[in-house]
């Protein structure tokens, strides 16, 4: 068969069999007239890698012109780095946008004329498209594997584990967007039926965990658990291929599948599901500390995702590269108001609602009028003075008004009334478009960059970390067994999985009042899960969809901090009146049950029929 011939259509996209045309001398860099057939394509190292490379990196059509359909497309600081200046945290009650473009009309319940951004769009974020080019890659790659020719085991094994990972990777990707899938392993070719049933949610899951374990067992053959060599070795976090999956990063994808399948939105089986997942995430665990993987201290917290290339906390992560403070790349998630741009930057601004998960240091939530009310009581909270005494976090995380900001002293986020007209602070200079409607700005990824901190910093985006593993850990292990229960053969309970992540942000444990009972744990589980990945990827607007909670927090007002100069008192200790106010109608959240899935082109809907497909919203 020519090598043309292999690609003449992409068939692996059960959706769309025709909705990309792609030669596969196009991924080998080589003319149609080339002749290669499959022996040559599949049977030489340099160019079976080439092929399969193309799920990290992308292709060219005709020799020039880039396609975006690659791996990087699912990668949360990926999809936060286009040109519609939105991530997927702005979609949710977490953050607000500066400026009001899809991410406005998305939330507010409306996204079918803008989802082809998502789906097909090259010049987008073709998530859709990608993941199912990489899947048909995979197939294709496992297919054929046996035709490499002068290659040792080693190698075979790795693109084995690669291709099983990937395929597993590409699924799950799928699953969170777009709800459960055909788990497919073959490649579909032109004359196979491609309009086939979906799997139930949890099936879709547990496919995805059997095809992580099988990656995770070819690596080991390949000696690959990790890509680099462990901490004190030469050459630690530094390899050249760390940018691909590992057997580590297999058993903790495995743990984060399975952990989503005992989800109340996937859940069948009550509490066996998360006893699995309490178990697979308890044996990522251990097999992340036998290979050397290590919680960073809260001084070095920050190079889990800026700052450095890698860190020994991430068991797979991308390397983005150095960003200056007026990169496009960064107009989504730096606000203009830091010298970049008046007109084109937008940023991310977190709500009030998130601002209020960040616990005083001594623990005491701070999520409802009745929480801020005992700790006021307790002495450990003032809401004229609301950002003392908050978790280590909150400072690393978040730009609120008197922070300490490189180049501008402390933040100006506020208004002063002089005569009666408002005079703006610095960091609310109305010739921005873009300025913070909540009185925030986030600060978890912005790198202290701006005019007049002209930085560069390194971007790294932490796909999977160690510490999400003891969150992922302490959620099933509450479910299955309780605060102090524990999976079998594991050596820390729920509640102590949690705490070792507070310990390491030098928070106190949970407090008593919330450790007698799951029911008791399970809104600090979520609490601190939230808190500890906020900002670094999109597990928010993932976790409430498979909590179920999305129609609660996306039914609720989004609320923003109005910050009021006035002179010091004794009701204004800090000189600022702080009052908290919804944000503008048209920057509040609406819920429908369509949106617990992300909706598919509207002409792909026409070509269903056994493929039930997803409400268009």
């Amino acid at each position: 068969m020519k090598i043309k011939k292999l690609g003449a259509l992409f068939l692996a996209a059960v959706l769309v069999p025709t909705m990309m045309a792609s030669c596969q001398e196009d991924f080998l860099d080589q003319s149609p007239e080339s002749g290669l057939d499959t022996d040559e394509v599949f049977g030489k190292y340099d160019n079976f890698k080439r092929f399969f490379d193309t799920i990290y990196e992308g292709t060219k059509l005709d020799g020039t012109t880039w396609r975006d359909y690659n791996i990087k497309t699912s990668f949360s600081l990926y999809f936060n780095f286009w040109d519609q200046k939105y991530t997927l945290e702005a979609l949710t009650d977490m953050s607000d946008q500066g400026r009001s473009m899809d991410a406005q009309v998305i939330k507010a319940g409306s996204i079918s004329a803008v989802i082809n951004k998502m789906t097909y769009d090259q010049a987008r974020r073709p998530i859709l498209g990608s993941m199912f080019q990489i899947i048909r890659i995979c197939n294709m790659s496992l297919a054929n594997i046996d035709k490499l020719k002068d290659v040792n085991a080693e190698d075979i094994n790795d693109f084995k584990g690669q291709a099983h990972f990937d395929r597993a990777y590409a699924h799950f990707t799928l699953f969170r967007l777009w709800g459960p899938m055909p788990y497919l392993t073959t490649v579909i070719g032109p004359d196979d039926p491609w309009d086939v049933p979906r799997l139930s949610k949890r099936e879709t899951l547990v496919r995805i965990a059997a095809d992580l374990d099988s990656a995770a067992t070819f690596f080991e053959k390949a000696d690959l658990m990790r890509r680099d060599p462990g901490p004190g070795v030469a050459g630690h976090l530094n390899s050249p291929n760390q940018f691909r999956p590992s057997g580590v990063a297999a058993k903790a994808m495995k743990g984060r599948a399975l952990l989503y399948a005992a989800s109340p939105l996937n859940n069948e089986q009550g509490v066996k599901d998360w006893e699995a997942a309490a178990i697979a995430n308890w044996e990522a665990i251990k097999i992340a500390e036998r290979f050397g993987f290590d919680l960073l201290s809260l001084a070095d917290y920050k190079k889990n995702y800026i700052g450095t290339t890698y860190s020994n906390e991430q068991l797979w992560a991308w390397y983005a590269g150095t960003k200056a403070y007026n990169s496009g790349d960064l107009a989504g998630l730096n606000n203009g108001i830091f010298g970049a741009s008046k007109t084109s930057f937008s940023g991310e601004s977190p709500t009030q609602n998130t601002v209020d998960k960040f616990e005083t240091k001594w623990g005491d939530p701070l999520n409802t009028a009745a929480d801020r009310q005992a700790a006021i009581a307790a002495g450990h909270y003032n809401d004229q003075d609301p950002y003392a005494n908050r978790d280590p976090r909150f400072y690393i995380d978040i730009i609120y008004n008197t922070a300490p900001v490189p180049g501008y002293g402390k933040a100006q986020i506020y208004y002063e009334t002089v005569n009666g007209a408002a005079n703006y602070g610095q960091l609310l200079d109305q010739t921005y478009s873009g300025i913070t409607k909540t009185g925030y700005y986030q600060r978890k990824t912005w790198g202290e960059q701006s005019v007049n901190n002209k930085t560069s910093p390194q971007y790294t985006d932490p796909i999977i970390r160690l510490g999400e593993l003891y969150l992922n850990y302490a959620e099933a292990a509450n479910e299955a067994y309780g605060p102090n229960g524990m999976a079998p053969g594991a050596g820390m309970t729920a509640l102590q999985a949690l705490n070792k992540i507070r310990r390491r942000a030098e928070m106190p444990e949970v407090l008593a009042a919330y450790t007698a009972s799951k029911d008791a744990l399970r809104a600090r589980v979520k609490n601190e899960r939230t808190i500890e990945l906020c900002f670094e990827g999109s597990h928010y607007y993932h976790d409430i969809r498979r909590w179920k909670d999305a129609p609660e927090v996306m039914t609720g007002t989004l609320i923003g901090m109005d910050v009021e100069k006035v002179p010091v008192s004794a009701a204004y200790p800090t000189g600022f009146r702080y009052t908290r106010q919804p944000l503008p109608a048209t920057r509040q959240v609406k819920w429908k049950e369509a949106m617990y899935y992300l909706p598919f082109n509207t002409d792909d809907t026409y070509k269903m029929s056994k493929f039930t497909p997803n409400t268009v919203w």
